[in-house]
């Protein structure tokens, strides 16, 4: 841990914006996002506060979120249509979460962290199904809420059907509060809720999650602004620095092997959710 009274203010978000751009990178080559790396970097490594935290990643995630989702909007990949009907079960998730992190002790919000964290670790692992048929027959609520959709690929655009609604709208209400109490994205509970009980295609998943993340942050990030755990001079380095780690992680995304990376960054990011489960245990954090 960095003894912050030992170095300046400029040296101290130097050392932040460099710690960002990590984050960046390892939340865009393993899908998990920066606050998963940003939250243990913080008060494993600056001894701040987790409350604080927690409302920078929420700034940031909303940031992130914001300028990948433009992109997948314009390629036609993300159903905005169900996105925005799930972000009625995430958002009012979020607030309930964010309220309930008020009143929890912190060290039981890092062991939640450190659980949820290697859960999302473990999701980035697992294998995607490509032998579903999204032709079948969808749910009648999704027929009557036009969920179905369709997304292009290089054999052509694939049309799906929407099945087991009320099932993935329940399981976004518990992923918003998860996200409300930890300030990550829920990523993983998202794509676990649209493509295993939705039928969703992965790839429409996981651009439909990222384009849910920035509104279920802003939810619960009101919430920590009005209790005052938005500190500006920690969230400003922290988002310019994810956003630039974001890109170079893309960059290099599109050139290395996936899965060999998913694989060594599971690993780093498991070992920091064990450190966060420890350091809570032992009420540190």
């Amino acid at each position: 841990m960095i003894d912050l009274t030992s170095v300046s203010i400029e040296t101290f978000s130097l050392i932040l914006f460099m710690g960002a751009i990590l984050a960046g990178m390892v939340g865009a080559l393993t899908g998990l996002g920066g606050g998963v790396v940003v939250i243990p970097l913080l008060t494993l490594g600056f001894g701040v506060d987790m409350r604080y935290a927690v409302g920078a990643a929420l700034v940031t995630s909303i940031a992130t979120s914001s300028g990948a989702a433009a992109a997948y909007i314009r390629e036609r990949i993300t159903n905005v249509r169900i996105g925005m009907f799930l972000e009625m079960a995430t958002t009012v998730g979020a607030v309930v979460g964010a309220l309930v992190a008020m009143y929890m002790p912190t060290n039981v919000i890092a062991i939640l962290f450190g659980t949820v964290l290697i859960f999302s670790a473990a999701m980035s692992l697992r294998k995607k199904n490509q032998t579903i048929d999204y032709s079948l027959p969808g749910d009648k609520l999704g027929v009557a809420l036009k969920l179905n959709g369709s997304y292009p690929t290089a054999d052509g655009v694939v049309t799906y059907n929407v099945r087991r609604v009320f099932g993935g709208f329940s399981l976004m209400t518990l992923a918003g509060i998860i996200s409300g109490i930890l300030g990550i994205g829920s990523g993983a509970l998202k794509v676990l809720a649209m493509d295993t009980m939705m039928k969703i295609p992965f790839k429409v998943s996981t651009t439909t999650s990222n384009f849910m993340v920035g509104v279920t942050a802003a939810a619960s990030a009101v919430v920590y602004l009005q209790r005052g755990y938005i500190d500006p001079g920690l969230a400003f380095p922290i988002v310019v620095g994810v956003l630039i780690g974001a890109f170079f992680g893309s960059k290099i995304l599109m050139n290395a092997k996936v899965k060999t990376l998913r694989m060594i960054f599971a690993v780093v990011v498991t070992v920091l959710a064990l450190q966060m489960m420890y350091n809570g245990i032992l009420g540190k954090l």
